[in-house]
C-alpha cells in the first residue's frame, strides 16, 4: 500500500508539471516541414474547411505538427479588416452594459462576419479564433474560442475592462496550450491599413506571459495555478509584445500607476529568463504631456535571473515611464510625482 501511495504521489507530481509547461515541451521539434506544408496553398478556398484541415495536417506526424500547419496558414493568409476592427469595437463599448443586446447583436455580427471571412479571407479576431477552432477540430485536435480582456496602448489599461477579444485553446499530447493567431498575423498601421507579418510569439505561449496582455472571462483558461484577478491584470503595467518574446516578466513595481516624490529612489526589479536577455542594454524614455523629455541609460545590476535599477524625478507632474530593452518598448508606467505632506501642513 505504501508503494502504491508512492507510486501515485509521483504521478501527481509528473502530471502537475505537465499541465504547466508549454512551449518548451516543443523546444526539440523542428517545425520547418509544418511551415512548408502551410506554404504549399496560398489563398486556398475555405469553401471546405474539412479538405483544407486534412491538407494541412494529414501528412505530418506529431500532433503539434498539425497544429502548426494550421496555425502558419491562417496566420499567413487571412488578412485583418480594420473596418470590420473599428465597427466591432464601437458596438462593443456601445453595448457593453445591454449584455442581453450585446449577445444579439454578436450572434447576428458572426453571421455576417464568418461569410466575409470566407468571401473575403479578412476577419478580426472572432474570425480568427474561428477559423483555427474548426480546422484543428477537422484534424482531429481539440480546440476551444475564448473571449476575454486583451491590453494594448488604448484598450484595457486600468478602469472594469471591456471584453474585446477572442484567442485559442488547443489541446496537444493531452495538454491544452494558448494561441492568438490574431497577434501573429500582424498589425494593423496608423491609416488602418494592415501589415502582415508572421510573429510566432504568441504560438503556444507560456501562460505567465500569456496573462500580461490576455485575460480570459473564463478563468480556468488562464492555465495558472495561481494567476492574478482581473483588477490586477488591468492595473498591470503596460507589456509589449517584445516583452513577452524575450521573456522578461516585472517583479516591483508591478502596477501601471506608481505614486513618487522628488528625489526619491523608484527601484525597479525585472525577471529575464534568458542569459541573453540579461545582457541586453537597458534604456528608460521619460514622456510629459506626449512629448519626450528625457533618454537615459540606468546603472543596472544584475543578479541571477533579475535585473535592477532605480530611477528618481526632479520635479513633480504626471510622467510616462517607457523601458526599452535593446531599444525594444518592454514596459509602460505612469508615474504621478507630488511632494509628500507633513502632519504640520
Amino acid at each position: 500500500m505504501a508503494f502504491l501511495s508512492k507510486v501515485c504521489f509521483i504521478i501527481i507530481i509528473i502530471l502537475a508539471q505537465l499541465a504547466l509547461a508549454q512551449l518548451s515541451d516543443f523546444e526539440s521539434t523542428n517545425f520547418n516541414k509544418a511551415d512548408s506544408i502551410a506554404a504549399l496553398y496560398p489563398k486556398h478556398s475555405l469553401s471546405n474547411l474539412r479538405e483544407l484541415a486534412l491538407k494541412l495536417s494529414e501528412p505530418l506526424p506529431t500532433e503539434q505538427e498539425k497544429f502548426r500547419a494550421i496555425y502558419k496558414w491562417v496566420c499567413e493568409n487571412i488578412r485583418g479588416d480594420y473596418n470590420l476592427f473599428q465597427k466591432t469595437k464601437y458596438k462593443r463599448a456601445k453595448l457593453r452594459d445591454h449584455p442581453e443586446k450585446l449577445k444579439q447583436w454578436n450572434k447576428k455580427a458572426n453571421e455576417l462576419l464568418f461569410d466575409h471571412l470566407i468571401n473575403a479571407h479578412k476577419t478580426v479576431c472572432t474570425g480568427y479564433a474561428y477559423l483555427i477552432k474548426r480546422l484543428a477540430n477537422y484534424a482531429g485536435l481539440r480546440c476551444e474560442m475564448i473571449d476575454g480582456y486583451a491590453r494594448t496602448i488604448d484598450a484595457n489599461v486600468g478602469g472594469e475592462g471591456i471584453l474585446n477579444h477572442t484567442w485559442n485553446v488547443v489541446q496537444i499530447n493531452g495538454k491544452w496550450y494558448l494561441c492568438d493567431a490574431t497577434w501573429s498575423s500582424g498589425s494593423f498601421g496608423s491609416f488602418g491599413q494592415f501589415f502582415k507579418a508572421f510573429e510566432p510569439c504568441y504560438f503556444l505561449m507560456d501562460p505567465k506571459l500569456f496573462v500580461r496582455n490576455h485575460y480570459p472571462l473564463d478563468t480556468k483558461w488562464l492555465l495558472l495555478k495561481n494567476g492574478p484577478i482581473l483588477e490586477a491584470y488591468l492595473n498591470g503595467p503596460l507589456a509589449y509584445k517584445s516583452a513577452l518574446k524575450n521573456k522578461i516578466l516585472p517583479v516591483t513595481p508591478d502596477e501601471f500607476i506608481i505614486s513618487a516624490t522628488p528625489g526619491v529612489k523608484i527601484p525597479f526589479q525585472f525577471k529575464v529568463e534568458s542569459v541573453q536577455n540579461q545582457k541586453q542594454l537597458v534604456r528608460l524614455y521619460l514622456y510629459k504631456e506626449g512629448q519626450l523629455i528625457s533618454a537615459n541609460f540606468p546603472e543596472v545590476s544584475r543578479v541571477n535571473y533579475n535585473i535592477y535599477f532605480d530611477y528618481s524625478f526632479i520635479l513633480t507632474g504626471s510622467y510616462d515611464l517607457h523601458v526599452l530593452v535593446n531599444n525594444e518598448y518592454q514596459y509602460t508606467y505612469h508615474v504621478e510625482v507630488n511632494r509628500t505632506i507633513t502632519a504640520s501642513q
